[in-house]
């Protein structure tokens, strides 16, 4: 695989709507200033761990994962836990201070309207809804929430503003002056089913499908301005690399068969955005290639000051520092390593502080959001 996703995927799927936004966006730096007005008064945020700012709690997240309320998270930046899966700041947050807002606060956490925005997203979320999981009987380690759980929270949330017709523009909750981030989506779908008779075909057509349909519905809603993560290179997890054969590696030491699962449901959605700009013209959707933007740092750590691709930087056991079952947290982990802005994974399945600034940077002001996302500001200014 070649290490630009676009490009490599070039021969596979039609990109052209994507190209020409490209070649025809500005490439010029939006800087919000005192005379630069800011382009959105709320983001609303979407998604699971790698987003969830405090939805999920020890007590209520996946029981793999269930100690995201002990030291040593939030060691980095919060100097506490605040039920953030890593030892700082998540890519949300960083989108969040580039445009001059405050952190998101948790949907489970706000009363009445929020000023900023909202952050819905929550662990162990996945695309298909709970009930195809039960039905197949496979509910372990799983949180009942999906995607749609969040746009039921949503709506409520809109309720709560005193917007009635929800299936149309809300002007209390700014639809016109906000950012929809949707982070990434599906890893857990293709994660609880590992060892079923269920197909990542089925899947893939699930999640995607269920996706599109969120998607739909918020642009039906009346939003504007929407991210898109797409996924990430989850074989370069240390719970990936500690599941599968050591014969099962790609060109960069990851587990291929996981990373090509990945890659091929970022098609999927890649598709499915083509057709959903077209039936939504005036909205402006960008795309944030996290599978790239994930292989780059894979490819040369050392350029982004980091030098641990592999270990999780607070876990136990060898190789990868990661045990399934002693995780970060446990009374057994205590502590991380001293040096996390190295690392790349923090707990075996969530990425470092560090590593989540890399990623942000490289989305919102590198070439790996198409269109770029100085295209997406500067549209909104220029609309107002």
């Amino acid at each position: 695989m070649a290490s630009c996703f676009i490009t490599s995927i070039s021969s596979q799927i039609t990109l052209i709507t994507i190209l020409i936004i490209t070649l025809h966006s500005s490439s010029s730096s939006i800087a919000i200033s005192k005379t630069n007005p800011l382009p959105f008064k709320k983001i609303y945020a979407f998604g699971d761990s790698f987003t969830d700012t405090g939805n999920t709690r020890s007590v209520s997240g996946p029981s793999g994962f269930g100690h995201v309320s002990n030291p040593p998270y939030g060691i980095t930046f919060f100097h506490r836990p605040t039920n953030r899966y890593s030892d700082g700041r998540l890519v949300i947050d960083f989108v969040a201070q580039s445009l001059a807002l405050p952190f998101l606060p948790p949907y489970k956490t706000v009363k009445g309207n929020s000023p900023h925005g909202v952050n819905f997203a929550v662990a162990g979320s996945t695309a298909i809804e709970y009930d195809f999981f039960v039905k197949n009987n496979l509910t372990l380690d799983i949180t009942p929430q999906s995607i749609q759980t969040q746009l039921l929270w949503f709506n409520k949330y809109l309720e709560s503003l005193g917007c009635k017709n929800l299936d149309w523009r809300c002007e209390a909750a700014e639809f016109d002056d906000s950012l929809f981030w949707v982070g990434e989506i599906g890893v857990n779908d293709y994660a609880y089913t590992v060892g079923s008779t269920i197909s990542q075909d089925t899947i893939r057509e699930l999640a995607v499908g269920r996706f599109t349909g969120f998607l739909t519905a918020l642009l039906n809603k009346g939003a504007k301005y929407v991210v898109v993560q797409g996924l990430p290179m989850t074989g370069c997890l240390p719970l990936a690399m500690t599941l599968a054969p050591e014969d099962d590696r790609d060109d960069i030491g990851c587990v291929k068969s996981v990373n090509n699962q990945s890659y091929t449901h970022n098609l999927a959605i890649l598709n499915k955005l083509k057709d959903i700009r077209r039936q939504f013209p005036h909205a402006v959707i960008t795309f944030a290639d996290y599978w790239s933007a994930y292989r780059r740092v894979m490819q040369n750590p050392g350029q982004f000051g980091m030098t641990e691709r592999f270990k999780a930087c607070c876990g136990l056991g060898d190789p990868y520092n990661f045990e399934v079952f002693t995780t970060c947290g446990t009374p057994s982990v205590k502590t991380a390593c001293k040096n996390p802005s190295q690392y790349i994974n923090w707990d075996g399945v969530h990425l470092t502080e560090g590593m989540y600034k890399v990623v942000s940077d490289m989305f919102l002001k590198g070439r790996l959001s198409y269109p770029p996302f100085n295209y997406l500001l500067d549209k909104k200014l220029r609309q107002g």
